[in-house]
C-alpha cells in the first residue's frame, strides 16, 4: 500500500507535460483576430469582390463601355442584354461600372498611401527633431487645417485645373498635415523613452536611432489612421469628379457617371442611382475595416 502510494507522485513527475500551443507573433494576433471579427470578414469580402471587378474588368465586362446606342438610353434594370440597364447615353452600365470601379479606387487609396509615406517622414523629421523645425513645420501646416478638407480639395484641384493626375495631388496635399499630426505626436511620446535616451548616449546616430528605435514605433498608429482616411478619399474623390474637377468624360468614374445621370433621376432613377450605391459601399467598406483593424492592433501586451 505504501509502495503504490510513493510510486505515485514519481510517475506524476515522470510524465511529460503537455505540449504549449505554438506561439504567435504580433501580426499573427493581429491576423488573428482579424479572421475572428465578422464584420473584418464582411467588409474584406464586399471589397475583394469590388477590386476584383474592377482589375479583371476586360474580361468580366459584357460590353464596350465606351459604346453609346441613343436607341437604347436609359434602359432600366434587368433589361434584356443589359442587367443593370443603360445611361443617357445608351453604354452599358454594368461595364461603365467595373471599368469606373478602377479610377475611382485609384483616386481612393494613392492619395492615402502617398499622404502616408510623406506624412510620415515629415512627421518623425519635426517630432525627433524638435525646437525650431518643429515648430515652423507644424505651424505651416496649421494653415492647411484652417480649412474644411472638402473645401480644400476643390480649391487645391480648381487652382491645378481638372484630371486623374491633378485630382491625386489635390488629394494627397489634403490628407499630408493629417498624417504628419499623428506622426509628430507619436514620435515626441516615443523620443522621451529611456531606450532612446540610452541609445543616443551609446554614440547611435539620429539615423540609426530613427531606423531602429522610433520607425517601428511609429508606423503602426499612423498606419491604423491612415486606413481611416480611405474611406474619406473615396467620398472626397467622388466628389471632385462629381464637380467637374476629377477625370474628364467619357471616362467611366463613378462620380463623374453620378454627374451625367442627374437629369435622368425621374426617368429611370435605379439606374441613376447605381454608382452612388457602389461609392457608398466602398467608403462603408474601408471605414468598418479600418475600424476592425484599429481594434486588432490595439494589443496590451
Amino acid at each position: 500500500m505504501n509502495a503504490s502510494m510513493e510510486l505515485a507522485p514519481s510517475a506524476a513527475l515522470t510524465a511529460e507535460p503537455p505540449a504549449a500551443p505554438p506561439s504567435r507573433g504580433y501580426w499573427g494576433v493581429v491576423w488573428h483576430q482579424l479572421r475572428r471579427d465578422p464584420m473584418a470578414i464582411a467588409a474584406g469580402s464586399v471589397l475583394l469582390l469590388i477590386v476584383i471587378a474592377a482589375v479583371f474588368a476586360p474580361l468580366l465586362a459584357p460590353a464596350d463601355p465606351y459604346k453609346a446606342s441613343m436607341i437604347k438610353r436609359l434602359l432600366p434594370v434587368g433589361s434584356e442584354g443589359f442587367l443593370l440597364g443603360t445611361d443617357e447615353l445608351g453604354r452599358d452600365m454594368i461595364s461603365r461600372l467595373m471599368y469606373g470601379g478602377r479610377i475611382s479606387l485609384l483616386m481612393g487609396v494613392v492619395p492615402v498611401f502617398a499622404a502616408f509615406g510623406v506624412g510620415t517622414f515629415i512627421g518623425i523629421l519635426a517630432g525627433y527633431v524638435g525646437g525650431k523645425v518643429n515648430m515652423v513645420i507644424m505651424r505651416v501646416l496649421d494653415v492647411f487645417y484652417a480649412f474644411p478638407s472638402v473645401l480644400l480639395a476643390v480649391a487645391i484641384s480648381g487652382a491645378l485645373g481638372p484630371g486623374l493626375s491633378n485630382s491625386l495631388l489635390a488629394l494627397t496635399l489634403v490628407f499630408v498635415p493629417q498624417v504628419v499630426r499623428v506622426a509628430e505626436s507619436v514620435t515626441t511620446q516615443v523620443r522621451q523613452l529611456d531606450y532612446i535616451e540610452a541609445a543616443r548616449m551609446s554614440g547611435a546616430s539620429a539615423f540609426s536611432i530613427i531606423r531602429v528605435h522610433v520607425l517601428g514605433n511609429v508606423l503602426g498608429p499612423v498606419f491604423v489612421y491612415a486606413t481611416g482616411l480611405l474611406s474619406v478619399s473615396m467620398i472626397l474623390a467622388s466628389g471632385l469628379s462629381f464637380l467637374g474637377l476629377g477625370v474628364k468624360p467619357p471616362e467611366p468614374e463613378w462620380g463623374l457617371m453620378l454627374n451625367t445621370l442627374r437629369s435622368a433621376i425621374y426617368m429611370n432613377p435605379w439606374v441613376a442611382a447605381l454608382p452612388g450605391v457602389l461609392i457608398f459601399l466602398t467608403s462603408i467598406a474601408f471605414n468598418l475595416l479600418a475600424d476592425s483593424v484599429r481594434s486588432a492592433m490595439d494589443i496590451r501586451r
